[in-house]
């Protein structure tokens, strides 16, 4: 059995790769396997520069195969057809298809660039999230949507079918499936298990037929109820801010789909609310309705000291110590290497003092390298673009 990926463009087939009847039930046909003799296959970034092993790029394609060009149409021929930066007077394809290099030398298709989308900032490739919940042994087919089903609130949906072999994976489940290899800003905020997928009249997915997603579909730590009128106040806040039925006192708000820039609103929202100003780094350090009821009550606020949030510590490279610690997407992204931590004025002293704001760039500086080695005692540091030892 052989899986032919093939392209009308480059004579049809392009390339081959074995497969047996355990790699069809599990999904692999995702697995396209190597080029055949007479093309050349590229996987290029935006800069049509190639793109590292496991990386996401466009494929691709040159070589004897690939075709002149489409009949009286060289607008879409020279957007489509390009010359090759690799091969002199050799001629490329770019195919609007996804896909990257696997550690064996074989390539895995991740679905089209059409479906590429861009929320809070980041270009994200459905396709490569398809394809790592594929991976998952309890799911058999897997789809992801950008939603906005309300104005202004685009947030990422999953939709999987299960293996009759196995039981159907939980929201909590699939989501540690995919931190384990994708950066938090990738990772859906609600899973909708589906018996089938929708098809269209002609058997291919219709994507418009997709659910919206219920309370039910979001990651919850089984929504225990709040406890006490702060954890009630700040449920309550939370339900609103994220669109939610209701919230749990362990439920975490970025599993919940919330983001950096709604953190600032929530944080805006409690000072209306209760009278006071909570430093943005308690929501990261404590990103519960429990942990901020716990700030507020012990009486945690903004501003004073300089707070340290760790945002990735499970790395082995040199630590980075972020200064805007709202971009904590930035700080996963960045943790795919280092220990990162995000620095920020906020958290008064244990025994409930107020520290003076520094007033002088070198009284912060201090500041910030104190706190930096308070976490990690021996250098280099790196501060966004500066190295102190």
């Amino acid at each position: 059995m052989r899986n032919m990926y093939g392209i009308t463009e480059t004579t049809v087939h392009v390339t081959y790769c074995p497969l047996s009847p355990a790699d069809v039930e599990a999904q692999a046909a995702t697995r396209i396997g190597r080029p055949i003799a007479d093309l050349n296959i590229y996987i290029l970034d935006e800069r049509r520069e190639p793109v590292p092993i496991g990386a996401a790029g466009e494929i691709h394609i040159g070589g004897a195969g690939v075709a002149r060009g489409y009949l009286n149409r060289p607008e879409l021929t020279a957007e489509r057809f390009i010359a090759s930066p690799f091969v002199d007077g050799d001629r490329l394809y770019r195919t609007g298809d996804l896909g990257r290099y696997r550690p064996d030398g074989t390539i895995e298709f991740l679905g089209r660039n059409d479906f590429q989308v861009k929320i809070r900032g980041f270009r994200i490739e459905l396709g490569e999230i398809e394809a790592r919940l594929a991976e998952h042994p309890g799911v058999r087919e897997a789809v992801v949507l950008a939603r906005e089903d309300a104005p202004g609130d685009k947030r990422l949906v999953a939709y999987t079918t299960t293996r009759t072999d196995a039981a159907a994976p939980g929201a909590g489940t699939l989501r540690a499936h995919l931190a384990a290899s994708l950066p938090e800003y990738m990772i859906p905020g609600a899973y909708i298990a589906l018996g089938a997928l929708p098809l269209t009249a002609n058997g291919k997915l219709d994507r418009q037929a997709l659910p919206a997603p219920e309370m039910s579909a979001f990651t919850a730590r089984g929504c225990e109820p709040p406890v006490g009128e702060t954890e009630e106040r700040l449920a309550r806040i939370w339900a609103g801010l994220l669109r939610l039925e209701r919230v749990g006192r362990h439920d975490n708000f970025f599993d919940l789909g919330g983001h950096s820039l709604l953190g600032i609103r929530l944080m805006l929202e409690i000072r209306r609310a209760f009278g006071k100003t909570l430093p943005v780094g308690v929501l990261f350090s404590a990103p519960t309705v429990a942990g901020l009821a716990h700030g507020l009550d012990r009486g945690v606020e903004a501003p004073g000291l300089i707070s340290v949030a760790p945002i990735v510590t499970d790395r082995a490279g040199p630590p980075i110590f972020m200064i805007h610690l709202i971009e904590r997407d930035l700080g996963w992204h960045l943790g795919a290497r280092h220990v990162v931590y995000g620095l920020s004025f906020g958290l008064a002293s244990a025994e409930g003092r107020t520290p003076a704001i520094p007033k002088t760039v070198e009284a912060l500086a201090a500041h910030y390298i104190e706190e930096m080695r308070a976490v990690q005692p021996r250098g280099p540091h790196r501060l966004i673009g500066h190295s102190f030892q």
